[in-house]
């Protein structure tokens, strides 16, 4: 038995996790601050022109199958099969000359994006 397997043999130390499922960006907080809202849903789809789409609603009903991710007073609420898709991802909110709109960004589990922003290819590895 190795010495370090002998110290944490009889430890009851819980799993702890050195990242965060979901990261909230400072400016997703704002951005739903200024449009009165506390909530935002997001969830992967199939469709787009990648595979995949994500897809962002305004909606704070909570369901049983649904993961809540707070940050200074905001939620992002997430079904368990979309965090599948997004996990360990950001969600934030990207202003353009063009367009203005939530997004999902820095997805580990992505391997490649249209240039839209919006859909995606999940990695096989």
């Amino acid at each position: 038995m190795s010495v370090l397997a002998g110290v944490f043999r009889n430890t009851q130390l819980p799993f702890i996790r050195y990242f965060s499922k979901l990261i909230i960006d400072p400016t997703a907080v704002e951005q739903l601050k200024k449009l009165d809202e506390s909530c935002l849903r997001v969830t992967v789809e199939g469709g787009g022109c990648s595979g995949f789409q994500y897809k962002f609603d305004l909606d704070s009903n909570v369901k049983d199958d649904d993961e809540v991710f707070e940050k200074d007073d905001i939620k992002v609420i997430t079904d368990k099969v979309s965090l599948s898709f997004i996990e360990g991802s950001t969600i934030e909110y990207h202003e353009e000359l063009i367009r203005a709109a939530f997004r999902v960004s820095n997805n580990p589990l992505a391997e490649q994006g249209c240039s839209c922003g919006v859909s995606f290819t999940v990695k096989l590895d």
